[in-house]
């Protein structure tokens, strides 16, 4: 018998989990139909983006991604320490750029005057948007429910796109962490589709070793995104992609990932070298370390890393489609 989200993800047991969500029945409702023809890569892109606005609106940080052709991967880390420093106004900032929200809270954004019984009651409605912001179950939804109606709305049809609301596996140990994040990003060569991670498009490690991962590629993506976020000028930090234990963007109350950069990519590029059972491709074994390919010795990966995530320090961006 199925057990509830609530025993299943638990921010107190782990932060970490992998999680992933399939098209219904398969299908390659984001890549090409085979029988058709027809390309839905362009699907891939509306996934990709989402994920960057939402990662910035939520306290939970994304680490490693792969959208496919017809499912997607995540390993993301629940935050709720982030939620706890919002002010109230900054939680009802948030949401509303997802959401109308309740129609006190639309008053109460309008400038009207509140009397104590609404306000208290605005008190106690914040509070619940201050955990739903937390929510992983809340997050995959305001992911997955605004792709399908775009998705049908573009087919001109109705019914489900996603196969479930999504499945978890929670990650309890550094091993498991990186072990998942290294899976997430080999599923392109895996299958078949990308000769090396950094040629992966729509993956977290393309980001990283194009050196993508700044805050103007993601106001960049907020400006392409069709929803609500792309209309509003949002004074919420712009967050890019978990950091690791060697970036200079940490703050002291963060940990980062377990791993130094150039040791994870290291350790992905090897891992794609080998034969998996059941797996179409692999890294071809003939190349170059991923470091010599990206024309990097360890010293100047770490000084690039530390050039363009050194623009970031919380709270100095907004989140809004201006450049």
């Amino acid at each position: 018998m199925p057990r509830p989200r609530c025993q299943l993800v638990s921010a107190a047991d782990t932060p970490y989990y992998h999680v992933y969500s399939r098209c219904v029945r398969r299908a390659f409702l984001c890549g090409v139909d085979h029988h058709s023809g027809k390309s839905y890569g362009h699907r891939r892109g509306w996934i990709e983006d989402r994920l960057r606005v939402l990662s910035s609106l939520f306290s939970i940080d994304l680490c490693a991604y792969a959208v496919m052709s017809n499912h997607y991967h995540l390993v993301v880390k629940l935050c709720p320490d982030q939620a706890r420093e919002w002010s109230d106004d900054e939680v009802l900032t948030r949401w509303t750029a997802l959401f109308n929200g309740p129609l006190l809270v639309q008053r109460y954004r309008a400038g009207e005057v509140l009397d104590a019984a609404e306000t208290a009651t605005l008190k106690s409605m914040t509070s619940v948007l201050r955990s739903r912001l937390t929510s992983l179950s809340w997050f995959m939804k305001c992911l997955n429910e605004p792709i399908a109606r775009q998705a049908n709305a573009e087919d001109g049809c109705t019914g489900h796109f996603w196969e479930a609301r999504f499945q978890s596996q929670a990650l309890r140990s550094e091993r498991a962490l990186i072990t998942a994040m290294a899976y997430v990003d080999l599923n392109p060569v895996r299958a078949g589709i990308a000769k090396t991670p950094e040629d992966s498009e729509h993956t977290s490690i393309r980001l990283r070793t194009q050196g993508m991962d700044t805050p103007a590629a993601v106001r960049q993506a907020v400006a392409r995104a069709t929803n609500r976020e792309e209309l509003l000028h949002k004074k919420v930090a712009i967050k890019c992609l978990a950091s690791f234990a060697d970036d200079s963007s940490i703050e002291s109350t963060d940990t980062g990932l377990p791993i130094r950069l150039s040791d994870y990519l290291q350790l992905v590029d090897v891992s794609g070298r080998q034969m998996c059972e059941g797996k179409l491709g692999r890294i071809n074994p003939t190349l170059a370390p991923i470091l010599d390919r990206l024309g990097l010795n360890n010293d100047e990966w770490l000084t690039a890393t530390k050039k363009f995530r050194s623009h970031y320090r919380r709270g100095d961006l907004v989140l809004g489609c201006s450049a």
